[in-house]
């Protein structure tokens, strides 16, 4: 049975600087559609929010249909707008490899936290498209290889905080 293809969204509050944004760039390409307002963002999206409780999973694939990412200020976001989403999941232990936190933990830019999303619920060509389109993004796939691996062929959240475990000293 083949998959619809999971669609991409961002909601944007122009905190960053759209020259070095990788959202903007994906939207150039008709990768992404950018929402302004929380309001936009559908409530059966898989949202990916740092501060939620639970972790993605392989599992999750069964009803994912889009991914959103909140593409802006953490310092200024009221995340108490996030509870209504069912679909809130973060993303365990991942190293950013773009040139700006090239190799620290957890700080990935917007386009990686979404490849990586893709990666672990089976879309890796998916993954690799979207990554392609900067000129260190494939690098990511490489950098995060083994724990990427090891989390998509995880059976559901618990053990991925497992794997997640083993990686985080």
């Amino acid at each position: 049975m083949a998959r619809d293809k999971i669609s991409l969204i961002a909601y944007r509050d122009d905190s960053c600087d759209p020259k070095k944004c990788t959202i903007k760039k994906l939207e150039k390409f008709d990768m992404v559609r950018i929402v302004n307002r929380i309001s936009q963002i559908p409530k059966s999206t898989m949202l990916l929010d740092p501060t939620s409780d639970f972790v993605i999973s392989p599992k999750d694939r069964s009803w994912v249909q889009s991914i959103t990412i909140l593409d802006c200020s953490w310092e200024v976001l009221d995340t108490a707008n996030l509870i209504l989403w069912k679909g809130r999941r973060a993303l365990p232990f991942l190293v950013a490899a773009n040139p700006i936190n090239f190799g620290k933990p957890f700080i990935l830019t917007s386009v990686e936290a979404i490849a990586a999303t893709l990666y672990i619920l089976g879309e890796r060509n998916l993954a690799k498209e979207v990554l392609a389109k900067f000129h260190w993004g494939l690098n990511f796939l490489a950098l995060n290889a083994e724990p990427l691996a090891e989390y998509a062929a995880a059976k559901n959240s618990t053990e991925v905080l497992k794997i997640q475990s083993e990686y985080i000293i």
